[in-house]
């Protein structure tokens, strides 16, 4: 085994603390006016939070198999530790960042339900009134969960499992949390702007996508990416899963943002689909004709861009115009992938363009087909004679660019300053399955010993 230093024991020590923390707590009732709530509502968001919750692991698939062999399941780790890692940070201060008293619209007051304290025995959301505000915070807590997993995808095969884990949990907290805060919060800045993001256009998908690009403008090009070699996915079958998952989960992402067991959920339901739909068809038939051959790989990605692009929209927009919103963003998402690898930029599985623009390309359409006459609550667009919308789409997309990126690429460089952000030469040739995990996707000749070092133990996958 190899020597321990005081960095590694910190995250179990902070961990130990939370649950003594914990111990002292006092418990408090559950609210009692049960009459506030709908059982049917209370069903649905339950169903809708377990349906979230299914697209973490989706994508730890989704992204283990586009990436090669040896680093499949550090990729799916890298995702799937938010699982356990976010839902703690939400419970002790996240959901107060996010949802707690506002300071200015800027960020909650992290008192407000430190430990989820009184989330259980406070009255409901405002804006959830028929179910208690304990089930608003476990549905929102899946969104904070697969935010910074998406970033993941950006910096695959270079970046430590330890870095990480410390980036997921600053970025949950400085870059998350506000977002969330600005747009959601009756009190926040874009809310009150009248910014329109029905499930999480800006909050989720552009905050993890302009992520994504500050950490691989930080950590730099790996080796491959330099000597221009084309690696081929490890397992599509494992792409075709994720995706489905995705595509599943994400009716929960999106119709359970209605927050209710209503006509509003069963148009967004509608309108994820079609878009989706519409997304992959436009992404396949877009690669032949540019010569290309219809891929399965092609497919799921223009299908996920499809599922980012009507994310923002999904309760705002008829389903008609839902088609054209999957269709136009999987064009802009492919042209923007192919003028990416013309560049030096190593984002290892396009997140920024197709995740980062895919939710650029849905807030923009949100403010041009946006209608009152599928969500009395929303606003027309310029479509329907309202240019101030689409005006305050735009400021609302340029503020959380600006902001995700910037804070995102100072706590990458700030990471790299306590602990190094990419592993060594040898460690990303020999790749991250073995080096962070001592595991493998498939027999490898490489394993950890005891002592730490490199030793051989099958030769054949080699041969």
């Amino acid at each position: 085994m190899k020597k321990t230093s005081f960095q590694d024991y910190l995250p179990f020590i902070f961990l130990a603390l939370i649950a003594i923390v914990g111990i002292f707590m006092p418990s408090l009732p559950s609210f009692a006016d049960a009459s506030k709530y709908n059982s049917a509502d209370i069903a649905w968001i339950l169903v809708a939070s377990s349906l979230v919750f299914l697209m973490t692991p989706g994508l730890s698939f989704f992204y283990g198999g586009m990436v090669n062999k040896k680093n499949v399941i550090s990729t799916m780790m890298q995702s799937f530790i938010a699982t356990g890692l976010i839902s703690i940070v939400w419970l002790v201060v996240g959901f107060s960042l996010a949802f707690g008293k506002s300071h200015n619209g800027l960020i909650g007051d992290p008192g407000t339900f430190f430990m989820f304290q009184n989330v259980g025995s406070d009255a409901p959301w405002s804006l959830a009134p028929t179910i208690p505000l304990l089930l608003f915070a476990l549905f929102q807590m899946k969104f904070a969960i697969i935010t910074p997993a998406l970033v993941v995808g950006a910096v695959a095969g270079r970046i430590r499992f330890t870095s990480y884990v410390l980036f997921m949990v600053l970025f949950s907290l400085l870059v998350y949390a506000p977002i969330a805060h600005w747009t959601w919060h009756p009190d926040g800045i874009l809310f009150k702007l009248g910014v329109l993001d029905f499930a999480g256009g800006t909050v989720v998908h552009i905050s993890a996508g302009c992520a994504a690009l500050a950490g691989a403008l930080v950590l730099k090009r790996r080796k491959d990416h330099i000597e221009k070699k084309e690696l081929q996915p490890a397992n599509i079958p494992f792409v075709l899963l994720g995706t489905g998952l995705l595509w599943f989960g994400w009716f929960g992402f999106n119709a359970g943002s209605a927050l209710s067991a209503n006509a509003l959920a069963a148009s967004a339901f509608a309108t994820t689909n079609t878009a989706t739909a519409a997304a992959g068809l436009s992404w396949v038939f877009f690669d032949v004709i540019r010569g290309r051959k219809p891929s399965a790989l092609g497919f799921c990605i223009g299908a996920v861009v499809g599922l980012v692009a009507i994310t923002p929209a999904a309760g705002f927009v008829a389903i008609p115009q839902s088609i054209f919103i999957g269709f136009i963003a999987a064009i802009i998402s492919n042209v923007a992938v192919y003028w990416k690898s013309k560049t030096s930029i190593d984002d290892t599985l396009d997140v920024f363009p197709c995740h980062g623009l895919g939710g650029m390309v849905g807030m923009l359409l949100t403010g041009i087909f946006a209608t009152k006459a599928v969500n009395s609550a929303g606003n027309d667009g310029w479509m329907y004679g309202n240019f101030e919308l689409f005006k305050n789409q735009v400021l609302g997309l340029l503020l959380v660019v600006g902001y995700s990126f910037i804070v995102s690429f100072g706590i990458f460089k700030l990471i790299n300053l306590i602990h190094p952000l990419r592993v060594s030469e040898e460690e990303e040739e020999l790749g991250l399955d073995v080096t962070q995990h001592n595991e493998n996707y498939h027999p490898s000749m490489i394993s950890i010993s005891d002592n730490g070092s490199l030793k051989e133990e099958d030769e054949l996958i080699h041969s």
